[in-house]
């Protein structure tokens, strides 16, 4: 069953969601209503031009941070400090990026522009944050973005871009370093299954496990 969200501030509980994982439609981008959804383990991702779905997928895609996997090929780029990775320098031109770029099988973006403004102004809050990664020439080649749960312990991934190779790999194992010892961020959410994040050490868990761990 599909849930028809109202203007009151409240979800049905993720586990309701259907096989495919979409639990409710409707509703807004509003800062509090992301905020709740985040925190209870359900994200938005919907069309330009169709309804607002909201999501909670069964698996869940999760990296534990001490199981990240570094390739002996990054380990090698990394040494060579290939690249410079900044936080929160240019997040909307991060966001922009990771709408704009091409992927493959995709032929609209989800990164709607009223998700832009209301990304932008939970990074402004304080909320979502980017990595950008740099070229030597000082170029943005490649980042991701995302919602920290500094109180749970967890970084919900939304989406992640690279212009050359290896780009977007470079920030995110960069990061997810950065927020374990920062913060001591216990989860990364990956939301769901992709080969890239399988590769970096991403696995799925039951989302029941997922929830029970948002809920500690």
């Amino acid at each position: 069953m599909v849930y028809t969200l109202t203007d009151e501030l409240i979800f049905p509980p993720a586990h309701l969601a259907t096989h495919d994982g979409l639990l409710a439609i409707g509703g807004d981008l509003s800062v509090e209503r992301l905020i709740l959804a985040y925190h209870s383990g359900i994200f938005p991702w919907f069309e330009e031009g169709s309804p607002l779905l909201w999501w909670s997928p069964d698996p869940r895609m999760v990296l534990y941070p001490e199981q990240l996997k570094i390739s002996k090929s990054m380990k090698k780029l990394i040494r060579d400090k290939t690249f410079k990775v900044t936080v929160n320098k240019s997040f909307t031109e991060v966001i922009s990026n990771c709408a704009h770029v091409k992927r493959k099988g995709q032929e609209d973006t989800w990164i709607t522009a009223n998700m832009i403004n209301a990304y932008c102004e939970l990074h402004e809050l304080g909320w979502a944050h980017s990595v950008e990664v740099w070229d030597a020439n000082e170029k943005l080649v490649g980042g991701l973005y995302g919602i920290l749960l500094k109180d749970k312990g967890v970084f919900c991934g939304e989406s992640m871009f690279a212009h050359v190779s290896n780009a977007s790999k470079y920030g995110f194992i960069s990061f997810v370093q950065y927020l374990h010892q920062e913060y001591a961020i216990k989860l990364i959410d990956c939301q769901v299954y992709t080969k890239h994040l399988d590769s970096l050490g991403a696995k799925t868990i039951p989302r029941v496990k997922f929830l029970s761990f948002l809920q500690t």
